[in-house]
């Protein structure tokens, strides 16, 4: 049951009034008084209580017994039938004769006001690589530069002025160890393959200095990671290049869900004057989000800490 938020009575004290009544020996006039209602509205739980006992002190629907104009369910049933072979809400209309805000009214009761409501819904396909460097996800964002009008819209609130056109972009390429979430970033000018190429270089520096080595690699399907220069530079380096299936961005989630948390925590966390000086953050927070920062799908450990215990649990059976 949910009440409104000027309720004056709820089953409990509707009850209370009735005891007051029956029990009690007070008048219908000093019960309502308490109970801070009209007369009428204590007679009526009064008569409901005589006759159905505590339940009929619950609340009732509102909507009439009868509905003579209300639409016939197999009418509704064909208009389900209908939308589910993909027509828009018009053409739905145009095909059963009726009113446009009927049908629409219809769709939305039962679901299917948009079209996306129609696709099966897909179970989550959760996994995560047994040890560090098994797999490693990359992914770019792109960023707008902050130009000499400040941060844009997003940040300050103000829509009126603050976008600097011709600004350009920066490429965030993100690098994250399935295993442990421990991450490595950069801002760079572009996305083009020997850019791609380069991150992956250093990316694999900096878990190679924190004893990883990583074994495989997916991107999404981006013209860098697509390249042969891309191929030839994982081949040389031992590293299996794996591709997500087209349109499925959630096969790279981990990255996906990194970039959403840097969006946050870093990009629109703090009001920048400039690229440079959100980019000269990039550091600190990254250091935070690696060894201080409590992971959820970690047990609330950073992934430092999990790398750390990872380490330890590999050592103690090589």
């Amino acid at each position: 049951m949910k009440l409104h938020r000027r309720a004056k009575t709820c089953p409990n004290s509707r009850l209370l009034l009735c005891h007051r009544i029956e029990q009690e020996g007070r008048s219908l006039t000093e019960a309502a008084e308490a109970a801070g209602v009209s007369e009428r509205t204590a007679s009526k739980w009064l008569a409901r209580y005589r006759a159905e006992g505590e339940a009929g002190l619950e609340d009732r629907s509102s909507s009439p017994h009868r509905q003579p104009r209300r639409t016939p369910a197999d009418r509704v049933e064909a208009i389900a039938a209908l939308r589910r072979v993909r027509l828009t809400a018009q053409e739905i209309a145009g095909s059963l004769g009726m009113a446009l805000s009927t049908v629409s009214g219809i769709l939305r009761e039962i679901g299917l006001g948009k079209l996306s409501r129609l696709e099966p819904v897909e179970p989550a396909n959760r996994y995560e690589r047994a040890h560090p460097g098994e797999l490693i996800h990359i992914d770019v964002k792109k960023l707008g530069r902050i130009g000499h009008r400040g941060a844009g819209h997003r940040v300050s609130g103000n829509r009126q002025g603050t976008r600097s056109r011709g600004a350009g972009w920066e490429f965030v390429h993100v690098c994250v160890d399935d295993a442990t979430r421990l991450a490595y970033v950069e801002v760079l000018s572009d996305e083009r393959a020997p850019t791609a190429i380069g991150f992956l270089r250093r990316a694999l520096g900096f878990y190679r200095d924190r004893g990883v080595a990583v074994e495989a690699l997916m991107t999404d399907n981006g013209s860098a990671y697509r390249s042969t220069l891309h191929a030839i530079t994982c081949k040389a380096l031992g590293i299996r290049h794996l591709r997500t299936r087209p349109y499925r961005p959630q096969t790279n989630g981990k990255a996906e869900r990194f970039i959403r948390t840097l969006l946050g925590g870093w990009t629109y966390g703090a009001i920048y004057r400039s690229s440079a000086e959100r980019s000269s953050a990039l550091p600190g927070w990254l250091d935070h989000y690696n060894f201080r920062r409590p992971h959820g799908s970690l047990g609330h450990r950073s992934p430092g800490a999990r790398l750390a215990e990872l380490n330890n649990v590999v050592g103690a059976y090589s």
